[in-house]
C-alpha cells in the first residue's frame, strides 16, 4: 500500500491549462500534464528565486520531496519544448489552486 501524499500548499496558478505548439491541432499532439505541486514547485524555485529548503519549507514538504516533485517538473516542460507536446496543467480532481491545505492551523502563507 503506498503511503498518502502528504498536503501540499499551492499559492500559484498557472495563467492558461494549456500551452502547445503554434498551427498543430490538440488532437494531434501528445499531451503530458504536469501536476499542480509540479507547477508551484517549479514557480517557487525557477521563477521567484527561492533556494529548494525555503520553497519546500513554503509547500509544507521536505527538501527531498521538492527536489524530486522539481526533477519531475523541470522534465516535463523540457520534454515539451523539446518534442513539441503539448503541457497540459489541471487541477487535481476535487482540488482548487484557491483551496489552500495546511499541515499547520497557521492560516495562509499565501
Amino acid at each position: 500500500m503506498a503511503r498518502p501524499k502528504i498536503p501540499r500548499t499551492i499559492c500559484g496558478r498557472p495563467a492558461d491549462s494549456c500551452f502547445k505548439p503554434n498551427r498543430i491541432p490538440m488532437s494531434q499532439l501528445e499531451q503530458v500534464t504536469l501536476a499542480e505541486d509540479e507547477f508551484e514547485a517549479l514557480r517557487l524555485v525557477d521563477l521567484l528565486g527561492m533556494q529548494q529548503q525555503e520553497a519546500a519549507i513554503e509547500m509544507g514538504v521536505s527538501r527531498q520531496t521538492l527536489a524530486n516533485v522539481l526533477k519531475s517538473a523541470r522534465f516535463k516542460v523540457v520534454d515539451c519544448l523539446t518534442q513539441g507536446k503539448a503541457l497540459i496543467m489541471h487541477r487535481e480532481e476535487g482540488v482548487n489552486f484557491d483551496d489552500h491545505r495546511y499541515s499547520d492551523e497557521q492560516g495562509p502563507r499565501c
